[in-house]
């Protein structure tokens, strides 16, 4: 069998793996990173930087390599809006999921369909910030000639598709994430398109949903500039979460994945849809005809990040830096909403620290606080999925903080459960690469199973087993209820400003209703 290759669109960067199924094996695997720009909430990236990031990862190949692609698959960040115009060009910067600036549009889409209930009927998700609907009606509010020029939505992963096939389609993994889906029925809904523009039909920029095991030829155009044959064929790909499902082995019962990325995100398979009414986790399609239940949040090791640029240290350097402390960082405890958050849905909140005194303000315990704090939040989204029913035996751990052996112990004692770690890394790209040999198959009329797909390929690292300590569980227990309290008592400050803010804005509004607002410090 020939090659296969991986692409990963990511919000960093863009990797490539290129893998040998026969061998079970990566023979090259290549980065290049991306920038993200904006200010205010807003998140946006060039279309045009992710094709030339590809087309750099492939320039690196040997030429024997890509000589020897058979096919390529293609993960994406998940709810990017793409807006192209009739002859496929791109009118407007993408706006990303990390995204907060259509928080308005969020509430006007929400309202317009009847509220967070109704959207739930119509298509098993609540339109949350960063979910494609709400950026249609900021770029129609902002970029008016953009908007009136668009004849085509595509997510990342599909414009990428599209410049390599010049074919238009998607697959209702990444489509979930859109806030148009109904997940229930793998259809579009009417309802929350029209809810989103009343004046237009959105249905007509939609590209046609198709199987996940469906494959395309390459555009000539796009193997010339790849330097790969014309004979390749194009996995139907999927989002970064759907891929990463895939590429740790999560395409059956019973297995949860987190990954340690920019964001954070915690998901299961399941073989029925999953909604909760409580919208305690989005209800999405996999990319293997199942389902995805899935916890997601804005901050992960965006957070890390952060904190390691303020004190002058870099991402490599964190275990050294962790080195003197200890599980609950002498009582130092992070909120790490730095960005605003979607799980929990405080798109307006910011980071803060609490618990501090005289001797706990080290680089180290801040560092700690910040990935024990990113940690907790995907805690709060695991007690949700227990609620559901579901039980988990062990935790599969991908992203960057995977990386990191004293985060891999953060994770085994807070949520006391194992952790392995694939021997791919890249879940995401490899689970592309997986997929389009999935596709390669069919598309040749064999019927091998992604489930038996996965079994022969995903592998853990012995080496980075990782297992929780008693001690340290109780411990944490007693840390994640100081996070517990600190989360509601930030769920309340911000539903008092809510209120406030909408006793300012209320027309007619008399001037005693500002001394009567809530005390907020």
């Amino acid at each position: 069998m020939s090659f296969v290759a991986g692409i990963d669109v990511g919000t960093q960067s863009v990797k490539l793996v290129v893998y040998d199924p026969v061998a079970r094996s990566p023979v090259a695997w290549h980065s290049r990173p991306l920038t993200v720009s904006g200010t205010d909430g807003t998140c946006e990236q060039l279309a045009s930087d992710w094709i030339d990031a590809i087309r750099a990862c492939f320039a690196s190949l040997a030429p024997t390599l890509r000589a020897g692609v058979g096919a390529i698959g293609v993960s994406g960040q998940q709810h990017g809006f793409v807006p192209l115009a009739a002859d496929g060009r791109v009118l407007a910067p993408v706006k990303l999921w990390c995204d907060t600036s259509s928080q308005r549009e969020c509430a006007e889409i929400t309202a317009a369909v009847g509220g967070e209930a109704a959207c739930m009927a119509a298509a098993g998700n609540p339109v949350l910030v960063g979910y494609t609907a709400s950026k249609l009606p900021w770029t129609r509010r902002h970029r008016p000639q953009a908007y009136a020029a668009l004849a085509g939505i595509a997510l990342p992963h599909d414009y990428v598709n599209f410049w390599l096939t010049g074919q238009r389609w998607m697959e209702c993994g990444d489509a979930s994430g859109t806030g148009w889906l109904d997940v229930r029925t793998r259809r579009w809904s009417a309802r929350m398109l029209a809810a989103t523009d009343p004046g237009r039909d959105l249905a007509v920029c939609l590209p046609p949903l198709v199987a996940p095991d469906a494959s395309f030829p390459i555009a000539a155009a796009a193997a010339d500039a790849l330097g790969v044959p014309r004979t390749v064929q194009v996995a139907v790909g999927g989002g970064d979460n759907m891929m990463a499902a895939i590429g740790t082995g999560n395409v059956e019962a019973g297995v949860l994945s987190m990954s340690l990325g920019t964001s954070g995100t915690l998901f299961t398979r399941a073989d029925r849809p999953l909604v909760d009414p409580a919208a305690r986790w989005a209800a999405f399609c996999s990319s293997d005809g199942g389902w995805l239940p899935l916890i997601c949040t804005m901050n992960c090791t965006s957070a890390t990040a952060a904190v390691a640029h303020a004190f002058g240290f870099a991402a490599a350097e964190g275990d050294a830096v962790l080195a003197d402390t200890t599980p609950g960082a002498d009582g130092l405890l992070m909120l790490p909403f730095l960005a605003g958050e979607r799980t929990p849905n405080l798109p307006n909140a910011r980071g803060s620290l609490h618990g501090i005194d005289t001797r706990n303000l080290t680089r180290g315990n801040v560092y700690r606080a910040a990935m024990e704090g990113a940690t907790c939040a995907l805690r709060h989204g695991f007690e949700a999925l227990c609620d559901a029913g579901l039980v988990f035996s062990s935790i599969r751990l991908t992203g960057g903080g995977a990386h990191s052996r004293v985060w891999r112990q953060i994770v085994a004692d807070l949520f006391a459960l194992p952790v392995s770690v694939p021997t791919e890394s890249e879940a995401a790209a490899f689970g592309a690469a997986l997929q389009a040999v999935w596709a390669l198959d069919h598309a040749h009329g064999g019927q091998l199973q992604l489930a038996d797909l996965a079994r022969e390929h995903v592998r853990m690292d012995a080496q980075l087993a990782t297992f929780p300590h008693a001690t340290e569980v109780a411990r944490y227990r007693e840390h994640y209820a100081r996070f517990f309290h600190q989360l509601d008592a930030l769920r309340a400050a911000s539903a008092d400003v809510s209120k406030l803010s909408t006793a300012l804005s209320s027309p007619g509004a008399p001037p005693h209703h500002l001394s009567t607002g809530p005390n907020i410090t």
